[in-house]
């Protein structure tokens, strides 16, 4: 049965096969998988493990300690246990080594799955130390045990379990951060319910809800992407108009300084130096922002990129916004909007092409192995960074230098048919590439590649770029 839900499951085929390595070891394991709500992760588990625990709980939203040991004894119930509430986590643990004691058998993995782990964690409860204990003192002794324990608070999750500094100090056997699914894994998802769009209408609804599986479910067969958007945004009762508050309650005890961020990055059409944001968002210059910003990177919504000058500068790089549905919330739901068919409404104005182009950007960074693999580098070492002019001006967003000492600076253009370079955007590309190679003082030969939703049309400008990669190439696995 196993072997059948891998061949249907859409995407997590990398993952999948992590957790068959580690289920087949002959030692106890325990893995911690994380990444940002809504992306997949108890779907995962319970589809690999066919929801065959040996012991299940999920931590309580927003419970207070009595809420969350009520659910843990449930789970004890659950599999056996007869006897009373406990009043401490160390003794609520301790039940549950007594009753897996006896349902532990040679050859056969005992699985305990704790969802929504960051829940239990309630203010001076103990529950990351008795955990500890749990592991240290009888989980690792039983080569049967299979502990998996998830959650979307990130940062939580990395900074308690991860890499904890008391009693579960490098106790996690493997770590598994599951990411949001690429434009192949998204059309894949989508087709299996039996929703046919083509191509660039999937790029289009990516753009809107990223490759994120809870939302993409959401989606009828019998939608156009506009009256989707429409529906789920700006309807009366939209589905999804109170996920972003959601979104971030879920993932940061203190979400205000993180949405702070992330409002001054959506402001914002380039990535900005740490500086700059700084000054955009007024919080203090010290070890709490640091951390805003790393655990943002590792929750999926924002990037961190290297910049150039005379040599790739990785301590001066750029942060920006990658989380598309994060990107369009505050692109358009910041500020009430009465039209409950704007998106309908707006198909094919300035406002909405100017965005897709924007969008489009970020969907390609989101697709670097991609584009890779359509210039036929995949198996040559690459650094991919942006670049600004300190004398012009000028940015470019994506560069790509190889090992082969070649740099591709990718221009990147949404369009909704074949694109036409014109003796303006010409010399523009020329200007970009000739400004790179003086400021840089690259001996790199400098390559300009074009990145379209449907290629370029063949005229007199056209034969300066000698590489396309389009929209279809961004949908290979």
């Amino acid at each position: 049965m196993q072997r059948q839900n891998y061949i249907s499951m859409i995407g997590r085929r990398k993952e999948w096969l992590e957790l068959q390595s580690y289920n087949d070891s002959p030692k106890a394991e325990f893995i911690a998988l994380y990444g940002r709500r809504r992306v997949g992760k108890t779907y995962l588990v319970n589809q690999f493990f066919e929801s065959r625990f040996a012991f299940y709980i999920t931590g309580v939203i927003d419970g207070d300690k009595s809420e969350q040991i009520a659910a843990f004894t449930k789970g004890l119930r659950a599999i056996g246990y007869t006897g009373r509430v406990p009043n401490k986590w160390m003794d609520a643990f301790f039940l549950l080594e007594d009753v897996l004691s006896t349902k532990l058998r040679e050859g056969e993995r005992c699985v305990i799955f704790i969802d929504e782990l960051p829940c239990f964690d309630t203010p001076h409860a103990g529950f990351v130390k008795a955990l500890g204990h749990f592991w240290n003192s009888w989980a690792q002794q039983h080569k049967q045990v299979f502990l998996i324990v998830c959650g979307s608070a990130t940062s939580w999750m990395i900074k308690n379990i991860i890499d904890n500094h008391g009693g579960l100090h490098n106790r996690i056997t493997h770590e598994m951060h599951l990411h949001p699914f690429n434009l192949c894994e998204t059309e894949q998802m989508l087709h299996s319910r039996g929703i046919q769009w083509d191509r660039l209408a999937i790029t289009q609804i990516y753009m809107a809800l990223g490759g994120i599986p809870y939302y993409l479910e959401m989606l009828n067969p019998t939608d156009s992407v506009a009256l989707a958007i429409d529906r789920l945004f700006f309807g009366k009762d939209a589905t999804m108009a109170n996920e972003y508050e959601r979104l971030f309650a879920s993932l940061f005890k203190d979400p205000a300084p993180y949405m702070d961020i992330i409002r001054a990055l959506s402001s914002q059409k380039q990535g900005i130096t740490r500086e700059e944001l700084l000054r955009l968002t007024s919080l203090t210059d010290n070890g709490h922002f640091s951390e805003y910003l790393t655990n943002l990177i590792k929750c999926d919504f924002i990037r961190y990129y290297y910049t150039k000058g005379k040599k790739i500068k990785k301590t001066e790089g750029l942060y920006q916004l990658t989380d598309m549905f994060v990107i369009f919330y505050n692109s358009f739901l910041t500020k009430p909007v009465t039209d409950e068919h704007f998106w309908s409404t707006h198909t094919n104005s300035p406002l909405l092409n100017s965005w897709y182009g924007l969008s489009f950007e970020r969907v390609c960074m989101a697709h670097i192995p991609q584009i890779k693999r359509a210039l036929g580098i995949e198996g040559i070492s690459v650094e991919y960074y942006s670049w600004r002019s300190r004398k012009e001006g000028v940015q470019i967003d994506l560069l790509l230098e190889r090992a082969d000492r070649i740099v591709n600076v990718c221009e990147i253009k949404y369009s909704l048919n074949e694109f036409t370079i014109d003796k303006a955007e010409d010399l523009k590309i020329r200007n970009r590439c000739g400004a790179f190679m003086n400021e840089t003082g690259t001996r790199y030969a400098v390559v300009p590649i074009m990145i379209t939703t449907f290629g370029m049309k063949t005229n007199m400008y056209s034969g300066g770029i000698y590489q396309q990669v389009t929209l279809d190439n961004l949908f290979e696995g």
